[in-house]
């Protein structure tokens, strides 16, 4: 039987360490698979597994093993497998999914880019341009078009799961409007929109982003006469005038980007308006593992960076914003609220 291990010495913490990417490519495998969709309630064989998956059992059952030394599946003694409260989350149909968060992270493009992170580190700038070709993004949507459709569902995922915890933490009562920058398919302005049945909401994002705009806010739906969804880039412009700004983990480009989009930010809005920024954090947080790790993704395909939360602190000060709370969403998100002095 294999089970999730307790902490080893650091010889052999440090092994298991330099063969991470085998764990990454085992998740990844999985996912694709479909294992944790096949696994139902109660334990089956790796036979049936293998049989639901199309897959052969002997390197199945190599794979599960690998799996469960990291709780991700458990093996019983008579050899079955069952779900772990990790596995489950593999399952496409799970309310708190990351099976796309799992693919997007080991997507090919990851796989040219983790070895170079020297580089990186080196020159200070992504090495996505010079394996490429180009621009990351503009890679992903002309070359990679299945990657750049993996990126769309991780970062949906991720957005419904956090719209909820982000719409629930804060209180805009007294608010008669709010705009979502950068907001992508708009799941934070609708979450808010649906608790306060009163309030009018934007989207801004660029044009190829609100295209795809939740039906719900485009014509037709439900919350269309309260959304305004507004193409554009907040670098550039904040055409957007609001009672309450939310800028969720877009802050995360080069700091000439970042103090764009605050002035811009602070000069539509102006005194008095109240500014939500929401980012991952690399200092003192239950996620510094997740959080780091995202960090150094960033740097090595579009040269970005995480916060800290004196960096953070540092830039949105520097912009002129006067900051009143700092609060936890969840062990991976921190909400800066912050208002335009008068």
């Amino acid at each position: 039987m294999t089970t999730a291990q307790s902490a080893p010495p650091p010889p052999m913490r440090l092994r298991e360490l330099v063969f991470g990417a085998a764990c990454a490519a085992a998740l990844r495998a999985c996912a694709r698979l479909g294992v944790a969709d096949a696994l139902g309630d109660g334990p089956m064989t790796v036979e049936d597994l293998a049989a639901a998956v199309k897959a052969e059992p002997k390197p199945l059952r190599r794979l599960l093993r690998a799996l469960s030394c990291h709780g991700v599946f458990a093996e019983r003694p008579d050899g079955t497998f069952t779900h772990t409260d990790m596995s489950r989350l593999l399952r496409e149909d799970d309310p708190h999914s990351l099976r796309n968060i799992a693919l997007w992270c080991t997507e090919p493009w990851t796989w040219d880019a983790w070895p170079k992170l020297d580089e990186a580190v080196r020159t200070g700038h992504n090495v996505v341009e010079d394996l490429y070709g180009k621009e990351f993004f503009t890679y992903l949507n002309e070359d990679a078009p299945e990657s750049a459709e993996v990126f769309n569902r991780a970062m949906t995922t991720s957005s419904e799961q956090s719209a909820r915890e982000v719409a629930a933490l804060l209180d805009l009562s007294g608010s008669t409007s709010v705009a979502d920058l950068g907001g992508g398919q708009g799941h934070v302005v609708a979450s808010l929109l649906d608790k306060y049945p009163a309030m009018r909401g934007a989207l801004l994002d660029l044009p190829r982003v609100v295209e795809n705009a939740l039906p719900r806010l485009r014509e037709g739906g439900d919350l269309a006469h309260r959304t305004r969804i507004v193409p554009g880039d907040v670098r550039a412009a904040v055409p957007v005038k609001a009672d309450v700004y939310v800028i969720k983990n877009i802050l995360e480009w080069d700091d000439e980007s970042t103090a764009r989009t605050l002035a811009n930010v602070i000069g539509t809005g102006g005194p008095g308006t109240r500014v939500v920024v929401i980012e991952n954090l690399v200092d003192d947080t239950p996620s510094m593992r997740f959080s780091t790790a995202m960090d150094l993704l960033l740097l090595l395909n579009v040269g970005g960076a995480k916060h800290t939360t004196e960096s953070m602190v540092s830039r949105l000060t520097d912009a002129g914003l006067v900051i009143d709370d700092i609060r936890p969403v969840n062990p991976y998100l921190h909400a800066f609220d912050c208002h335009v002095p008068g």
